[in-house]
């Protein structure tokens, strides 16, 4: 189940003009926002929502680590702003979790280091 040229509405030719920041950038924003969702944050009571599931946010938020991380010298000026979003939803996936992981051991924290 990849995702191909024809999935995300450009052809290969169109993906090929757009500068690599922007498709890091893309990506990190999408991780972004579905760690949001998976932690219910769209909902006016993120403990009712019907879209959370704490195990899917883990795994969201730490793929967001990991590109952020590894791509960061190449972000420029968006690197500030996508490190504030990762650290974000890693703060508020350990205030939503019922017993919070060791410091450390956090989604992503692996690559970032501890969030407090």
């Amino acid at each position: 189940m990849g995702l191909g040229a024809g999935d995300s509405g450009l052809s290969s030719r169109e993906l090929a003009t757009i500068p690599s920041v922007e498709v890091i950038s893309r990506a990190a924003v999408m991780l972004l926002s579905a760690s949001a969702e998976r932690l219910g944050l769209a909902d006016d009571d993120p403990d009712l929502s019907p879209h959370r599931d704490l195990d899917e946010a883990r795994r969201l938020i730490t793929a967001l680590a990991g590109l952020v991380t590894a791509s960061a010298e190449y972000l420029g000026a968006h690197a500030g702003p996508l490190r504030d979003g990762l650290q974000s939803v890693q703060r508020a996936f350990r205030e939503a979790s019922a017993v919070p992981d060791a410091p450390g051991m956090g989604p992503g924290e692996k690559y970032t280091g501890p969030v407090t």
